[in-house]
This record gives structure tokens, sequence and C-alpha cells, in this order.
């Protein structure tokens, strides 16, 4: 379990992906955050005392759950402060990562930080998730969107069999895993490196169940 700002910078400069490159990129992210957090509440101030814990290594620890030859887009639904998504796209800088993002200052924030820090992989998609055009993605991420049942009713449809799903849960992980219910899927629950309390939904949809008379 990573409990402190040291350990968290330590884990993340052993990530195979986390070059020289990549860790100058995530210090201007937080450096960013810090300031437009002053402007708009992005995240919460407290949990800008532990930022590499509670942000970074918490959007970082997702990659140990995607299979090494795992390539294509990532899709973040409702990317907000740019976690996990933005991480990602800094770690996984050869693969396109679009970010789902509705509210327009958000949007704009996402914008500023792709721009910043030259992620040419990233886009931007700022619109509601209902109305964003068809398309397939290998990796979907969302955290703090919404409850799985209506976060697959909503994104299902970005998804193949072999897609990969990781859905940061807190500690409502396994209960809202055990009660989901119309879905085919091989999903379970990783416990997250950075809160004892905390699952991940990790896993692969394999479609809606049929209805039975």
């Amino acid at each position: 379990m990573i409990a402190v700002e040291a350990q968290a910078r330590a884990w993340l400069r052993d990530l195979p992906c986390c070059d020289a490159l990549a860790m100058e990129q995530l210090e201007r992210l937080v450096a960013m955050l810090r300031e437009e957090n002053e402007r708009q509440n992005l995240v919460s101030r407290a949990s800008l005392e532990e930022v590499w814990r509670r942000h970074i290594v918490d959007s970082a620890q997702l990659l140990n759950n995607v299979p090494r030859e795992t390539s294509g887009p990532w899709m973040d639904l409702g990317s907000g402060a740019g976690f996990p998504g933005m991480v990602a796209a800094i770690l996984r800088s050869d693969d396109p990562v679009w970010l789902v993002e509705s509210r327009n200052r958000r949007i704009d924030w996402l914008n500023r930080v792709r721009d910043s820090l030259a992620l040419t992989n990233v886009e931007v998609i700022g619109e509601r998730l209902e109305t964003v055009a068809d398309r397939k993605a290998a990796i979907i991420s969302a955290r703090a969107f919404a409850p799985l049942d209506k976060l697959l009713d909503l994104s299902a449809r970005f998804s193949t069999i072999a897609t990969h799903w990781l859905l940061p849960k807190g500690a409502s992980a396994q209960h809202e895993l055990d009660t989901l219910r119309g879905w085919k899927h091989m999903f379970h629950v990783e416990q997250s490196l950075t809160d004892p309390q905390a699952g991940i939904i990790v896993g692969q949809l394999r479609g809606r169940k049929a209805k039975t008379s």
C-alpha cells in the first residue's frame, strides 16, 4: 500500500513507462493543477496535500491492469480534472487518449493541459457522453462518473469484447459489481494501491443478457 508522497513518487519512477519526459510532464501537470484549483474546484483542497498519491498514482495504477500487448485508444469518461485520462496519456504516449467531458470550464482546462504538455495523442471530446458519436476503444476508464449499471448503459456502445474496463469505485466497488444485473461480463475487483478501503472494477464486457419471458 502506498501511504505517503515519497512512496508515490518512488513507485512512479519504477514504472517502465515513466521516463524522464513523463516525470517532467507529471510535475508540470501537478503545478498547473495547483494553480487552476485556485480558480475552479477541480479537486478538493485537502487532496492537493497528497496529490501524488491521491491523484497521480491513483490514476497510474490502472495501467497495472492492462495487458502488456494491449494497444489502441483509451477512452476516459467524465475526465474532469484529468484523472485518470491525462495521466494515462502521459504514460501511454504512443496510443490515442480520448477525454470525454461536458462542462465548459473543465473542457478549457483539459485543452490547456494538453497544449501545455504537448500531448499530441490527446483528443478532448467536449460534449455529453450521450451525444458522442460511436467509436470503439481498447480501454475505457471512468473515475467517480456514474454507478456501474448506469455507466454501462451509457457507454457499452464504445466497447468490444476485447475492451478492457478500468473503473475506480472506492468502497462501493464490490457492492456495485455484486448487484449488477442484465450484463454478461468478466469483471472482478482489484485492491487499490492508494486506499485500503477502495477497489477498482476491471475486466471485459460481453454484452447484455438476453431477456427472459
